[in-house]
């Protein structure tokens, strides 16, 4: 959409696989054209682009896997989170079984500092696996 919220219709041309790849994506993923599958890649790139400004404000999740039973790991993780209150909002924790939990804890700041937080939780010796997803909340258009 234009400034002005109109759409604007333009021409793609390509290599007839890379276009049959294409569609073939765009029925995997479930869209009902192709011109929805563009605006959502457009905006993935856009959101990536932005990332790569480490001032740019952005929201997260860190998802962390971890042995309850690990010595002292627990109380480093919530020393950890805690030593970042200005930036962990919310927290989620799950027990999985007799040993295994998982938390999940939700970010917000500037994307270097999200970054950061998130490396040296995964980075805490006893977490088995961590992984950061990372979006901007810039007004992206639709």
């Amino acid at each position: 959409m234009g400034k002005s919220g109109r759409l604007v219709r333009f021409g793609v041309s390509m290599e007839e696989s890379l276009l049959r790849q294409f569609d073939s994506l765009c029925d995997a993923k479930g869209y009902s054209n192709r011109s929805e599958a563009l605006r959502d890649i457009l905006r993935d790139q856009l959101v990536e682009n932005e990332l790569q400004w480490e001032e740019a404000d952005a929201v997260g999740t860190v998802t962390i896997l971890y042995n309850h039973h690990q010595r002292e790991l627990e109380g480093k993780l919530t020393d950890f989170q805690h030593s970042h209150l200005q930036s962990v909002i919310s927290a989620l924790h799950v027990h999985l079984d007799q040993h295994l939990c998982l938390e999940v804890l939700v970010l917000r700041g500037k994307t270097g500092a999200i970054k950061k937080i998130a490396d040296g939780l995964i980075a805490t010796k006893g977490v088995q696996h961590g992984k950061l997803v990372i979006s901007t909340y810039k007004k992206i258009q639709h």
